[in-house]
């Protein structure tokens, strides 16, 4: 069901957390995280860790702290990552990892299916000269957002680990999304991490925990980012109360995610009957939905979605005439139905 008679397509960050992570809340036994003495935090790190197929685990509040923590873990000062120029840590995250940590970035363009092209890696990484930083990490999206939520394969992952591993440099990935590509695909998550460094996933999004995001890794590397995770200020103290809820979302949450996709198919075959509209079909693999406005429509796409929003849509504009619609657990099959046809109605009638 839609959400206070709104069918919020912005952002699968939209969900509102469920029935039974509001009780298990309110429930979650609590200590000091700090001292490692929360018991629901430690359970859901562990929880974590065992599905990603890694050692260990840490609650981080968000997405963006997992992936800078992550970061100021790997790198030293100076020290360089080869990541998407399309990916959300570049675009999208206050560029924490040089701000916080003094660390460099080359950006190379990601391929349409939103991997990084091995060769394109190669060409990027430094030599060992005086003048140039070191690279030390590669940085990997999974579902891969602004490429239109699309999953990056096992086979793909395993190729980049064993190229940087062989060349002593580690791999990251920002799996926000993660578990929309294991479903999509079919294959168990810790497939789409196997022999990663590090991984950092959303509880939020749609998983629907209000807060929270774990990073995983060996029991090493998860020692000294605990360390990383005060420096940014992100020493939660009773945090079982939101952990609970996480946990609900891996027990609960993550089968489901199968409707989401399935509910963004059908939103983008709507779109795409819709005369003025483009979107391509082969992206919209998981939960999200990029389409294009047409320059022969008599508006742009922050109007279209400003005339969606007085039809109970909303949307978001993600360029002059670029935007995504996300499905999520609140979004009902027939909010979709809904949805594409007041899109329909405003692009027909101008």
């Amino acid at each position: 069901m839609s959400l206070n008679n709104v069918i919020d397509l912005r952002s699968d960050t939209m969900t509102v957390p469920t029935p039974a992570m509001r009780e298990a809340m309110a429930a979650a036994e609590v200590g000091d995280d700090v001292f490692g003495e929360d018991p629901t935090v430690n359970t859901l790190q562990e929880m974590a860790a065992e599905r990603m197929g890694m050692e260990a685990g840490l609650f981080v509040s968000s997405g963006t702290m997992g992936n800078l923590v992550a970061m100021l873990t790997h790198c030293r000062r100076g020290d360089e990552i080869i990541m998407g120029r399309q990916s959300h840590t570049f675009a999208h995250e206050r560029g924490g990892y040089a701000a916080v940590g003094g660390i460099h970035s080359c950006q190379i363009d990601n391929q349409p299916d939103g991997t990084l092209a091995l060769d394109d890696i190669a060409a990027a990484m430094r030599s060992e000269d005086d003048h140039h930083p070191t690279t030390r990490l590669i940085n990997l999206e999974n579902t891969h957002n602004a490429m239109g939520g699309v999953a990056l394969t096992p086979t793909y992952t395993r190729q980049v680990v064993e190229f940087a591993h062989a060349r002593g440099i580690r791999v990251h990935i920002d799996g926000a999304r993660i578990f929309n590509a294991a479903v999509a695909l079919g294959v168990e998550v810790r497939e789409l991490v196997a022999g990663a460094d590090s991984v950092t996933f959303c509880l939020s999004k749609g998983l629907s925990a209000p807060v929270g995001s774990v990073l995983c890794g060996s029991k090493a590397f998860i020692n000294e980012a605990r360390k990383n995770r005060k420096l940014v200020g992100g020493g939660m103290r009773q945090a079982g109360v939101l952990a609970a809820a996480g946990i609900i979302a891996l027990e609960q949450m993550v089968e489901r995610l199968a409707e989401d996709h399935a509910h963004a198919r059908l939103l983008a075959e709507s779109i795409a009957q819709t005369p003025g509209l483009q979107v391509d079909l082969t992206r919209v693999q998981t939960n999200m939905v990029y389409f294009d406005v047409s320059p022969d429509l008599p508006f742009d796409a922050a109007e279209l979605c400003r005339r969606a929003a007085h039809h109970r849509v909303k949307m978001l504009d993600v360029g002059a005439r670029r935007i995504r619609a996300v499905t999520h657990c609140w979004i009902t099959r027939e909010d979709v139905i809904e949805a594409g046809q007041a899109i329909r109605q405003i692009v027909v009638s101008g």
